[in-house]
């Protein structure tokens, strides 16, 4: 689900983001980043992250910086959030609790 809030796209993803559906989940995300100005991913129907979908996240941040755009994870909660935390993400993109926090 792709939805707009102060100038950002958000984009929601949800269930589980892992090598089953990374390639997949890649996709639709590129298709939704290439027409965004600011892009954030909201997260909290997110229930499992794996390293493919850390991979993901990564490209989008890399592609972000590349562009100049805005780029934001959002909304991560429990395991999803621990493993944001544990990968340092918060180094390459803007963490917030939630879309209320997008500037």
């Amino acid at each position: 689900m792709v939805t707009e809030k102060n100038g950002w796209t958000i984009w929601s993803v949800s269930g589980r983001l892992d090598r089953l559906t990374s390639v997949k989940v890649g996709e639709e995300a590129d298709k939704v980043f290439a027409t965004a100005e600011k892009f954030a991913v909201e997260m909290s129907g997110l229930e499992y992250l794996s390293s493919a979908g850390i991979r993901i996240l990564l490209s989008l941040t890399k592609k972000a910086k590349a562009e100049g755009k805005d780029f934001a994870l959002v909304g991560a909660a429990g395991m999803v959030k621990a493993v944001l935390v544990e990968t340092r993400m918060d180094m390459f993109a803007k963490i917030f609790g939630s879309t209320e926090e997008l500037p």
